[in-house]
């Protein structure tokens, strides 16, 4: 899996694609609109996080790529790669419960808290990716 060498794209399918995890400083780039809403990226090999319209989206830690980032009221799914292995944690609804599937395998049902974030580690080696798929139950 490639870097996303412009920090922050949308996709001709409707996605976004974000991270650079190579890059040794944070860099970012924000005022990106993308449908309507407006996009901040900060990215760099420790950390990737994503906002939508000021408020939190996606955070990993280390920093990612994230291919084809698609969320719907119950769904959200998208690709990642990074160096290593990956912890991200996604904006959800609060006190819910979510399937998360990854490479199409379930991984279980998870709660969110009271704020609604829904942590996730993924075991990856380097330019591997991941296939994510959150459900809504």
């Amino acid at each position: 899996m490639s870097v996303v060498k412009e920090l922050l794209r949308a996709e001709g399918n409707g996605t976004l694609s974000f991270g650079d995890y190579t890059l040794s400083a944070k860099t970012k780039m924000d005022n990106f609109e993308f449908e309507g809403d407006i996009y901040k990226v900060k990215t760099f090999a420790e950390i990737t996080k994503l906002e939508k319209n000021g408020m939190f989206v996606y955070e990993s830690v280390p920093g990612t790529t994230v291919e084809n980032f698609k969320a719907t009221d119950g769904e959200i799914t998208f690709q990642v790669s990074s160096t290593n292995d990956v912890q991200f944690t996604l904006e959800l609804e609060p006190d819910s419960e979510y399937e998360v599937y990854v490479n199409g395998e379930t991984v279980g049902k998870m709660t969110t808290n009271l704020s609604g974030k829904l942590s996730v580690s993924t075991e990856l080696n380097d330019g591997e990716s991941a296939d994510i798929r959150v459900l809504k139950c």
